[in-house]
């Protein structure tokens, strides 16, 4: 695939590409991978940090775009944190849930990232400030 190609892919579903490129720098146990940033991609690292599923991230300039560099985590012998990144919504069939309907993931031991009215946030956080949102993608 071309680098237009890629671009043009990337801009259909931009949460795909994000997770895509993070599991496939993970499964290769890279130390760190970049993507382009928006505010969305920024908030879902931001979930992942909080959550412990990476060390970190920063926003940093490549030329004139700028990029997000997320630093991936790794146990001591070298196991990876994130076992498994599902995207839930998709363009062509998104998934709301109430408050009450928040998915419990892999019974407490993995989570959702959800898009509420007031920001992005896990699932526990949603259901404890009592909102829902669209189920943007699973982690564990």
């Amino acid at each position: 695939m071309c680098n237009k190609e890629r671009e043009e892919n990337m801009h259909t579903d931009p949460i795909a590409d994000l997770l895509t490129r993070i599991r496939n720098a993970n499964m290769l146990s890279q130390p760190s991978v970049e993507v382009l940033t928006s505010k969305l991609k920024e908030n879902i690292v931001s979930v992942l940090e909080e959550e412990g599923y990476i060390k970190g991230y920063k926003v940093k300039f490549r030329g004139n775009r700028k990029v997000l560099e997320i630093f991936l985590k790794y146990s001591e012998d070298g196991e990876r944190v994130i076992t498994h990144l599902e995207k839930v919504s998709k363009p062509g069939r998104r998934r709301y849930v109430k408050k009450d309907e928040i998915p419990r993931v892999l019974n407490g031991l993995g989570i959702c990232i959800l898009s509420t009215s007031r920001g992005v946030f896990s699932g526990e956080k949603a259901k404890n400030l009592g909102i829902g949102g669209e189920i943007l993608c699973y982690i564990w």
